[in-house]
């Protein structure tokens, strides 16, 4: 949601802990999406995926933040992106529970 009093992102004292691919189990399908664990809240993206193929070299060319992962780089240079799928979940309401594979 659009929030024009402050950017979440923004702040220079987040830090970065982990990224990474999860499989989400929705009601009845599976959903492809991105985390980003920060040591102040978790943020769950949707990874999607651009139609349009990017040919030859051109690929290279594209700008990709050396600071992220080499799987996420290589899927932004593939012409994927992450969207935000819900409201970040600050770390203080989380709650994580090992559960049995399903």
């Amino acid at each position: 949601r659009e929030n024009s009093s402050e950017n979440i992102l923004s702040s220079a004292n987040r830090f970065l802990l982990h990224e990474g691919r999860l499989m989400l189990a929705e009601s009845t399908r599976l959903l492809d999406v991105y985390l980003f664990l920060f040591d102040d809240f978790l943020l769950i993206t949707k990874i999607k995926r651009n139609k349009k193929k990017y040919g030859g070299s051109d690929i290279s060319i594209i700008p990709v933040c050396p600071s992220l992962t080499p799987e996420l780089q290589s899927f932004i240079r593939e012409g994927g992106f992450c969207t935000v799928l819900d409201q970040p979940i600050p770390l203080d309401r989380l709650i994580v529970k090992n559960v049995e594979p399903v």
